[in-house]
C-alpha cells in the first residue's frame, strides 16, 4: 500500500486498488498528529488515524479541517483530542438524544396507549379473566371518554373526579365508581413501577357517596321450592346449579370451576379449589346434594361436573334464570337493586336460612369462606333470637306494669 502526501501538512492518501471514484482511483484519507510533550518527551508518539474515502465525501481539505480542530483542542485543552475521542464523544451525544427522545416518549405516552400497550396486556398474563376483562370494561366505558388522551404524567386529581362525577351522572352506582377508581389507581401504580410517574394516585383525595350495596333480599322456603321447580321444569342442569348454590352456599363461579375430582359423596364433602379469596375450602353436601351427585353420571376426575349442551363450560349463569325469576314475578314492585334476586342469591339465602335457625356467625362465616368476620356480620340482626326474647320479656314486664297501676291506682317504679 503506498502512502500519497498531500498539499496539507499532515494529511496523506492511499488509492483503492481496483475502484474509482470520478475519473480517478478512490481515496482513502488519513492525519498524522502528535500526542504528549515532545520537549520533555512524556506521553510523547505520533498517531495517525484514518478518516474516510473520497467516496464517502472526504477531501485533503476536510481532512485538513479536522486535523486543525484536533491541534486546537489539545492547544486550549477542551475537546477531543483525536479522532477516537471525537467518535466517543459523538456515539455518548447520539445516546444521550436517544435516551431524551426516549424519556419524552415515555413521559407524553397516553393514559389510552399505555392501558392498551402494557397495562392490560400485563393483566392477561397476572391475572383472573374475570378481573381483567371487568377493567377494560370500566377504562373503555367510564375512563377513556374523559382522560383516555390525556399524557398519563398530567392525569390529575380533578380527571379523577370527572370521571366519577360521569358515573353518578349515568346513575350508576357508588360502588361500581369504587370499582372504576380502583382500576385507575392500580394502571397508576403500574405506570409508577414502570418509571413513568411519580407520586400518589390522583385518586387518592377522591370521596365517593357512601353506600350499601349488600343484598338485602333472601328467599322464603315458598319461593325458593318454587324457583327450584320452576327450574327443574325448564333446565334440568341451571335447577342443578341452583339447588347446590341454595344448599351449600357455593358462588357460581365456583361451580362452573367443580370437577368431579373434588366431589367426595361418601363423606358428604366438596372441596373448592378456586374459591374467590384465593384459598381452597370445603362445602358440605345435604343429603339432597349427595343424592343429585349420586344420580348424575361421574365423569374423570379433572373433567367439570356442569358443561352446558354444546359440551363448552358455563362462564354465566344462563338468561334463561333471569327470564324465569321475572315470570314468577319476584321482582314486582321492586326498584331497589338490593332487592332484586339474582343466582348470588340463592348463596345469601342459605347463609339467612342459617342465621335464623340459630348458627353461629362464625360457623356461617367458614361455610361462606368469607375472609372477614365483617362481612358475615349482616346475617347478625337474623340470628338474635335472645334479643328478640329479651324484647318480648320487656313488653310482659311493661304490661304487668300498666295491670298494677289500673289495680293499686299507683306507679309501679323499676328496681334499678
Amino acid at each position: 500500500m503506498k502512502w500519497i502526501k498531500t498539499n496539507f501538512r499532515g494529511v496523506r492518501y492511499h488509492e483503492h486498488p481496483t475502484r474509482k471514484h470520478g475519473v480517478k482511483m478512490d481515496q482513502y484519507f488519513t492525519i498524522r498528529y502528535a500526542l504528549g510533550d515532545k520537549v520533555n518527551r512524556e506521553d510523547y508518539n505520533i498517531k495517525e488515524e484514518g478518516l474516510g474515502w473520497a467516496s464517502q465525501g472526504w477531501t485533503a481539505a476536510k481532512a485538513y479541517d479536522r486535523l486543525r480542530e484536533l491541534k486546537e483542542n489539545k492547544k486550549i485543552g477542551q475537546g477531543p483530542q483525536t479522532l477516537a475521542e471525537k467518535r466517543d464523544l459523538l456515539k455518548k451525544h447520539k445516546e444521550a438524544e436517544k435516551d431524551e427522545m426516549e424519556k419524552q416518549k415515555k413521559e407524553n405516552v397516553t393514559l389510552k396507549h399505555y392501558f392498551y400497550n402494557s397495562y392490560y396486556p400485563d393483566s392477561k398474563i397476572n391475572k383472573k379473566e374475570d378481573s381483567y376483562l371487568h377493567e377494560e370494561m370500566h377504562f373503555r366505558l367510564w375512563i377513556d371518554p374523559v382522560a383516555g388522551k390525556k399524557p398519563l404524567k398530567d392525569l390529575s386529581e380533578f380527571d379523577a373526579r370527572r370521571i366519577v362525577k360521569s358515573l353518578l351522572d349515568a346513575d350508576k352506582t357508588p360502588r361500581t365508581a369504587q370499582y372504576v377508581m380502583a382500576t385507575l389507581r392500580q394502571i397508576w401504580n403500574k405506570a409508577r413501577r414502570d418509571k413513568i410517574v411519580i407520586g400518589d394516585s390522583p385518586t387518592r383525595n377522591v370521596k365517593i357517596p357512601k353506600f350499601d350495596n349488600k343484598r338485602q333480599r333472601f328467599l322464603s322456603h315458598a319461593e325458593a321450592d318454587l324457583l327450584l321447580k320452576t327450574l327443574k321444569e325448564k333446565d334440568e342442569s341451571i335447577y342443578k346449579m341452583a339447588l347446590l348454590s341454595l344448599h351449600t352456599g357455593m358462588r357460581a363461579s365456583e361451580i362452573f370451576k367443580l370437577t368431579w375430582g373434588c366431589i367426595d359423596t361418601e363423606r358428604g364433602l366438596i372441596t373448592i379449589l378456586d374459591a374467590k379469596s384465593g384459598h381452597g375450602r370445603p362445602a358440605f353436601m345435604t343429603d339432597k346434594i349427595k343424592k343429585m351427585f349420586n344420580e348424575m353420571k361421574r365423569g374423570k376426575n379433572d373433567a367439570l361436573v356442569f358443561i352446558q349442551r354444546k359440551g363448552t363450560s358455563y362462564t354465566e349463569i344462563p338468561t334463561l334464570f333471569r327470564d324465569i325469576i321475572t315470570d314468577l314475578k319476584f321482582h314486582e314492585n321492586v326498584s331497589d337493586a338490593r332487592q332484586r334476586v339474582c343466582f348470588h342469591t340463592l348463596r345469601h339465602t342459605m347463609a339467612s336460612w342459617h342465621a335464623e335457625s340459630g348458627t353461629d356467625l362464625y360457623i356461617i362465616k367458614e361455610l361462606l369462606g368469607h375472609g372477614s368476620i365483617t362481612l358475615t356480620e349482616r346475617y347478625s340482626h337474623l340470628s338474635n333470637g335472645a334479643l328478640q326474647e329479651a324484647t318480648r320479656g320487656f313488653e310482659k314486664a311493661i304490661n304487668r306494669t300498666g295491670q298494677k297501676k289500673d289495680q293499686a291506682g299507683q306507679v309501679v317504679n323499676f328496681k334499678k
